[in-house]
């Protein structure tokens, strides 16, 4: 009956703590924070930093042992040898001020650092070195928890049944020692009674005291970690699997989240798992374990590791064995089912070379369309080809009947023109002999004003039609020349010598001497006209007069 009732009470306490969750969300958590372990290691050991420069920088000896006994605090749960170093500290500090009761008082904390570890013939030799007399209340129960964890871990280890009773009748002295000297309502305190009651079997008592030291503890904290582990132990007990999970999630969570190296929660969660036939799981959160002991230096922790590592081991064998049988039926089965394929494969060979056959002529048809299709469009592109050269050819060639129709037409306006003139001026002539005029006569023909004005009139005549019909000609000419040496049309739109040779150069007369002609020049003077412009030209001075050729030609 009395069973019956605490089965009921933890059921409704665990409702209660809302225990019933989700385990795969929790273990989901739980790999998350140990994948950020690192980062809660780093800002772990910058703490740890800061408080290892101040103990560097401190020049007060207590405050100094009060600065090392903080360090030893950060690294009692992170790593055991710098725990026992600070400790050391903490002596040598404590006797240069001869303050007894703290050097008493670091031996037995030096000692609960050993037993810890698995050190038990160090933490009794340390055991020695404390003098009870000298040690205050605090100190005492320091003291009182050193030889009462030491002895509980010899009894517990020793394969002497007289050794076991002898270590056990110890530690339950030391154990009424403790209570007797510690707070009710210290960790240790706590601790020994829930432990007390849950070994009795007393569950409904030692639970009621878990649940009174959890209401001390800071939830998430180092110290709430070691209470749900606690917890998980009173679960455990009534194999209420789900709420006995919950609280060992809890405690790890705790203990991955402070940066803690002595993993007892991951520890215990690896090898619950593995009861529970959760192999990979169990197999990571054990490596994690091993990892972080190897590293916070427990020789005990590696004592309980090495036989689940070894279990993990064999069950990974068993399956690997499974797997492997389960493969071989799977492989005959394969055979078989590979026979059957052949004979398939050969029968879809066959119509597959009938297929091909048929494929092959219709690819032969198709590539010799193809390569007439390339032929026709390759024929295309030259007729292209052909088709803009000729556009280009017909572009010059009514540019030059376009020359061709305005000089002409020019031409015979200055032959009829002329033709007036030559009669005006034969009648004129006829005239004067007729009267016996010969002095008039003689002065009409002796000058060379009539030649220079017909001239005139040639020029005038030649520069309005070439400009007519190159309208940019003056333009697209500077652009050939310096900034410097740039031409202009002459009064009444008339240009001057060099631009008629550019003109003249531009309808295609490149010699010099019908050239000279034409402007009534000697071929030096033109020469000289020529070389000098081509001095004159912006850039490509040997190119100059091909440049003028192809002013006004289409681009």
């Amino acid at each position: 009956m009395k069973r019956i009732l605490l089965f009921l009470y933890l059921s409704l306490l665990a409702i209660g703590l809302n225990a019933k969750v989700n385990l795969d969300s929790l273990y989901h958590c739980l790999d998350m924070e140990i994948d950020r372990f690192p980062e809660y290691v780093a800002k772990h050991e910058a703490e740890v930093e800061t408080l290892r420069q101040q103990l560097v920088n401190s020049d007060d000896n207590n405050k100094s042992y009060e600065l090392a006994m903080a360090l030893y605090d950060r690294y009692r749960a992170f790593v055991n040898d710098s725990a026992i170093h600070y400790l050391r500290v903490c002596i040598n500090l404590a006797e240069k001020e001869n303050q007894r009761e703290r050097v008493g008082e670091c031996w037995a904390l030096l000692a609960l650092r050993c037993s810890n570890t698995g050190m038990y013939d160090e933490a009794l030799e340390m055991l020695r070195h404390v003098n009870t007399a000298q040690l205050d209340e605090h100190g005492l129960g320091v003291y009182y928890e050193a030889c009462n964890h030491v002895y509980n871990e010899l009894a517990y280890y020793t394969h002497l049944d007289d050794m076991r009773e002898e270590y056990a009748a110890k530690a339950r002295t030391y154990e009424e020692l403790l209570l007797a000297t510690v707070p009710q309502q210290s960790d240790a305190a706590f601790l020994r009674r829930e432990m007390r009651d849950l070994t009795s079997g007393v569950l409904d008592k030692s639970m009621e005291t878990n649940t009174q030291w959890l209401a001390t503890v800071e939830k998430g904290s180092h110290r709430y970690a070691l209470v749900a582990l606690y917890r998980y132990l009173e679960f455990n007990a009534i194999n209420d699997t789900d709420n006995m999970m919950y609280w060992l999630v809890e405690s790890a969570l705790s203990d991955v989240r402070n940066a803690v190296m002595d993993q007892g929660s991951l520890w215990e969660m690896a090898n619950q798992l593995m009861l529970q036939g959760d192999v990979d799981r169990a197999h990571k959160y054990i490596n994690f374990t091993s990892t972080c002991t190897n590293r916070y230096g427990s020789r005990q922790r590696n004592w309980q590791i090495s036989p689940l590592l070894s279990d993990i081991a064999n069950r990974y064998k068993a399956r690997s064995d499974r797997n492997h049988k389960r493969l071989m039926m799977t492989l005959a089965g394969i055979s078989v089912l590979a026979l059957l394929l052949m004979v398939s494969l050969l029968y879809v060979n066959r119509q597959r070379k009938r297929l091909a056959s048929a494929q092959l002529k219709q690819k032969l048809t198709n590539e010799m369309l193809a390569a007439a299709n390339e032929q026709l469009s390759e024929k295309n592109h030259a007729l292209s080809d052909v088709n803009g050269q000729l556009h280009a050819l017909n572009d010059l060639l009514a540019e030059s009947n376009k020359v061709k129709e305005e000089y002409v037409g020019r031409f015979m306006r200055l032959c009829s023109i002329y033709i007036d003139k030559m009669d005006k001026f034969r009648n004129r002539v006829n005239k004067m002999i007729k009267n016996r005029e010969y002095d008039e006569l003689y002065a009409a023909t002796r000058g060379q004003d009539s030649k220079n004005q017909q001239l005139e009139e040639l020029y005038e005549s030649f520069d309005a039609a070439f400009l007519h019909l190159f309208p940019n000609f003056i333009e697209e000419v500077n652009a050939l020349l310096k900034p410097d040496k740039q031409m202009e049309l002459e009064k009444n739109n008339r240009m001057n010598t060099g631009l008629r040779i550019l003109a003249l150069i531009r309808l295609g007369i490149n010699d010099s001497s019908k050239i000279a002609e034409f402007l009534n020049y000697s071929v030096n003077t033109i020469y000289n006209y020529r070389a000098r412009l081509k001095n004159n030209a912006a850039q490509d001075r040997e190119n100059f007069e091909n440049h003028v050729k192809n002013i006004g030609m289409p681009k």
